[in-house]
């Protein structure tokens, strides 16, 4: 919150955008609350779930916990699983996205036989992992943070998690990466995580190829990753709305501002958006993708469609959903 207060009150901004992710922008939220601010949020799951702020409006394509969840528990269903291993670190968004899991857990007609949380940046998973197989899930959830989804991709290579598991993945921060795409390579083949662009055919919103093609141009001198799917795409959005709003209104009036991106469908790279009571989008797109065909070493696959499938939600799949041992072989 201090350095928003320097921007308010040292440097005098106009408009503020939050910073990346649900942990550092739940500190942010009391004080846009209580001066009344306009705030673009950026990747936090829930982050005004209690406060309930009319002038946030957050850019990311799934509006709550429940929402995140729904995919991932359809494709449960789909295999016929009945047993799940839930494994969230013990920080904000894991927490939030876990939460969703377990509260469709009953209606999903899962039994949780495995549900530990494990502090954040932990780097050894080889115990955890045993106690998962032990219990013989048909599904195990995971919510992690890039170090720690690295490590628990390489210890399921290891050591594995049991021929039950039909399904693996689901809410791991990192493997959208470029850098840990090409490290994992063929240990990735049949995880199955969350997304929010893939170059797949049902993603081929207009504008969002040109914008990868001038990111990626600039990429490499900037040392950002090369291929800019998971965050780019939806940070220049953040830039398109507010350029819209005050165009349109010819006003940097926040209360003026805010009423506009309430009202109307905003135009972006990543297709029209609408925004429900609480900032978030009134229409959730969160995807589910499973890593096909993976070969290692390879970053120029991942720019290819077919290497991350499509499987959830239906309105944007592109492809079959295979059990875990059968996509790894």
């Amino acid at each position: 919150p201090g350095i928003y207060t320097k921007l308010l009150e040292v440097d005098k901004v106009d408009l503020v955008i939050a910073p990346y992710s649900t942990n550092v922008t739940a500190p942010v939220m009391p004080l846009a609350k209580q001066r009344d601010l306009l705030l673009m949020g950026n990747f936090a799951l829930d982050a005004n779930a209690r406060l309930r702020h009319d002038k946030y409006f957050n850019n990311q394509p799934w509006s709550s916990a429940r929402d995140a969840a729904a995919p991932f528990l359809a494709l449960c269903h789909e295999l016929g699983a009945r047993s799940i291993a839930v494994l969230p670190a013990d920080a904000e968004f894991a927490q939030n996205i876990a939460g969703g899991i377990r509260k469709g857990l009953k209606e999903a007609g899962l039994q949780a036989v495995y549900d530990q949380n494990y502090p954040p940046n932990t780097v050894d998973f080889s115990s955890m992992l045993r106690a998962i197989r032990a219990t013989g899930p048909d599904v195990v959830f995971v919510a992690s943070y890039p170090s720690e989804s690295a490590a628990i991709v390489r210890a399921v290579n290891e050591i594995g998690v049991g021929d039950s598991v039909k399904l693996f993945g689901g809410g791991m921060v990192g493997l959208q990466y470029s850098t840990l795409m090409e490290s994992l390579g063929s240990m990735l083949n049949g995880v199955v995580n969350y997304n929010v662009w893939v170059p797949e055919k049902t993603m081929d919103f207009p504008g969002i190829r040109d914008f990868l093609i001038r990111y990626q141009a600039k990429a490499k001198d900037a040392n950002v990753d090369p291929l800019g799917f998971y965050l780019p795409p939806f940070e220049y959005p953040i830039g398109q709305m507010l350029a819209q709003a005050v165009t349109e209104t010819k006003s940097l009036e926040h209360k003026v501002l805010a009423k506009y991106i309430r009202e109307h469908e905003m135009k972006t790279i990543v297709g029209g958006i609408r925004y429900g009571p609480t900032g978030e989008w009134s229409n959730p797109r969160i995807v589910y993708a499973q890593f096909q065909g993976i070969a290692d070493k390879d970053l120029e696959q991942f720019r290819r469609a077919g290497k991350q499938i499509i499987v959830a939600p239906d309105a944007y799949r592109t492809g079959e959903l295979k059990p875990f041992d059968r996509a790894r072989n």
